[in-house]
Parts: C-alpha cells; sequence; structure tokens
C-alpha cells in the first residue's frame, strides 16, 4: 500500500507539471482527486492492512492527498498568471495616438469674430435669451400692433409684471440693455442664441446664433457703418472680400440695408446675404434717454451660422447641430 501511494503521487505530480492549459488541468483533477479518481480507488484497500500498518498508511494517504491538492491549486495559479500576462509591451514602439477633442465649429467662429472686433475697440456685452416685451419690441420702436409681435412668429412664455416674457428673436435687445446701463460713447457686440419658431430646413433653424454691433457717440455716420463692416470681411474672408449694402427697413434702424459680403466659396467669389445694418433710429436712443440730437450710432446683426457655413462650405444648417462626430471633426 505504501509503495502504491508513493508511485501514485510521483505519477500524478510529474503529469500535473505537464499540463499546459486550463483543459489538461481539469482533465488531471478528474483522473486524480475526482470522485471516481486514482486517490479515492486506494482508499478501499485500507481495509487489508494489518492493523500494525493501518496508522502509517492511512497518515501517508492524508500527505498524499495534500501533496496533490496543493500541486493543483500552485498549477492552477501559474496557468492563470500566464493568461493574464498577455503579449509582452515593446517599449521601442511609438505609443498610441489618442483622439482629442476640439471646439465646435460655431464656437470657434463666435471666438474669431470676438477677436476681430475686439482689435476695432469692440467690447463684448450679454443679455438675457428669456427677455420682455420692452426690451425685445417696445424700447426697439417695434409698436404694439406690429406683425412682429405676433404669436407665431415668437416663442411666448407667459407674463410677468405685466407684460408677456418671450425667448429673444434678436440679440438687439442688448443693445437697450447696455445703454440703458452705459451712456455714450458706447461700442460693443453681442454673441448669442437667438429663437424664432421657424420650419426646419437646409438654411433655417428654430435656434441660432446672431453677432450684434453697436456703436454709439457724437458724430458716428453711415461711413463708419460699411468701414466697419469691410473691415470685418477682409480680416474674416480674406483681402479681397466685399462688401454692399441694399437698402432695407428695420423698426430700430433708420437709415437701413441689408448687408451683402463678396466671399470665395468653393473657389469662386460669390455675394452672400450675411445679415442687416443700419443707423439708430433717434426713437431707440430716446428709450433709453440717449439725446439724438448729440448722439448718433449704427448697429448690426449678423447670423454666425451664415458666417460660419460660407467660410467652411457647409451647406446644411442642420448638420451643425446633429452632434455627428464624423461631420464635427472636419473643422
Amino acid at each position: 500500500m505504501l509503495a502504491d501511494l508513493e508511485e501514485l503521487q510521483s505519477t500524478a505530480l510529474e503529469e500535473l507539471a505537464r499540463a499546459s492549459d486550463p483543459e489538461a488541468l481539469e482533465a488531471w483533477r478528474i483522473a486524480y482527486l475526482g470522485s471516481k479518481g486514482r486517490l479515492k480507488g486506494l482508499m478501499p484497500k485500507l481495509k487489508d492492512v494489518s492493523r500494525e500498518d493501518k496508522p502509517a498508511v492511512g497518515k501517508r494517504l492524508n500527505e498524499v492527498k495534500v501533496a496533490l491538492e496543493s500541486g493543483f491549486e500552485s498549477r492552477q495559479g501559474e496557468l492563470a498568471g500566464a493568461a493574464d500576462d498577455g503579449p509582452g509591451i515593446d517599449v521601442t514602439q511609438p505609443g498610441t495616438t489618442l483622439p482629442s477633442g476640439r471646439r465646435h465649429v460655431l464656437g470657434r467662429t463666435i471666438d474669431e469674430i470676438v477677436d476681430i472686433f475686439g482689435r476695432m475697440g469692440f467690447t463684448t456685452a450679454s443679455g438675457p435669451e428669456v427677455e420682455d416685451e420692452w426690451h425685445n419690441f417696445t424700447a426697439l420702436n417695434i409698436p404694439a400692433g406690429h406683425p412682429a409681435r405676433d404669436p407665431i412668429d415668437n416663442f411666448y412664455m407667459g407674463e410677468q409684471e405685466g407684460s408677456r416674457t418671450l425667448l429673444r428673436t434678436q440679440t438687439s435687445t442688448v443693445q437697450i440693455r447696455t445703454l440703458e446701463n452705459e451712456k455714450p460713447p458706447v461700442r460693443i457686440i453681442a454673441c448669442g442664441r437667438v429663437y424664432r419658431p421657424d420650419t426646419h430646413d437646409a438654411t433655417h433653424y428654430s435656434m441660432f446664433h446672431q453677432v450684434e454691433g453697436l456703436c454709439v457717440d457724437r458724430g458716428i455716420t453711415m461711413v463708419d457703418l460699411k468701414t466697419t463692416l469691410f473691415q470685418f470681411a477682409r480680416a474674416y474672408f480674406g483681402p479681397e472680400a466685399e462688401v454692399r449694402m441694399r437698402p432695407s427697413f428695420f423698426p430700430f434702424t433708420e437709415p437701413s440695408a441689408e448687408v451683402d459680403m463678396k466671399m470665395k466659396i468653393k473657389g469662386e467669389w460669390q455675394w452672400v446675404e450675411i445679415g442687416g445694418c443700419g443707423m439708430v433710429d433717434p426713437n431707440v436712443l430716446q428709450a433709453v434717454d440717449v439725446d439724438p440730437e448729440e448722439y448718433t450710432g449704427f448697429a448690426f446683426g449678423l447670423g454666425i451660422e451664415r458666417i460660419a457655413m460660407r467660410k467652411y462650405g457647409i451647406s446644411d444648417i442642420r448638420w451643425l447641430y446633429e452632434n455627428d462626430v464624423r461631420f464635427l471633426d472636419q473643422f
């Protein structure tokens, strides 16, 4: 019996050392430690061992069992460790390049616009996106019955202190808030979101961005307005860009004009409507206690999406808001 145990331990440990994968190790466990394994198969022979030899044989049987179980656990750990190691790392090879984020094309365009006008002496101003009728209409010389106030063209939200509130339809509201708190000379631009209930298509969206410009001082004329827009066009679209103004009407400017800029699109120079402008209407200045006999000013509003789409060749405004990384990574 002792000889059988010695032979069993020696053979089992040799085969255990040759088990090179989890499947072979499991087969070894079943063969030697399983309920029908070789170790269990020796136990019935204990009844044939003499009374005097049974203590020594029983002790040796337990030692063999402990040796096989310990060897199995050790080999199991070795194989698991080898599987976790994986292929070695060659530290001399270039590292993996991770993707990096970038500014959204609209954010970059706003930064560029602010930088250009900043070099011309304009400071930035801001105002709330939820406005009252005074700042969005009345102070901008838009009377009570004007079609621009129609609910079909605005996002009205409720009533506060006797006045309806709405999502602002233009950044011109910042003109009023600035002149309420600052007296001329004033030279500011305001970039921000505006809202109109337009049907979404390639060139319209219910939320978009405008840059509003305002300059109020003594002796300001249309020449100053056109020069400012001309300098912006040259700085942003290139030295061959041009500006032209077409007569138009806005309640808050007089005279008023539509602004076209000549820019290169797909290799060809084209005229593109980019916004509106004009001299600040005297009624607007009076609404904020600025004497129109002493001060004059100009204002302009440019569509930021239009500027970005023309510069980067984007043909559908909706792409700017779909957050498709494949599209945004192009800019």
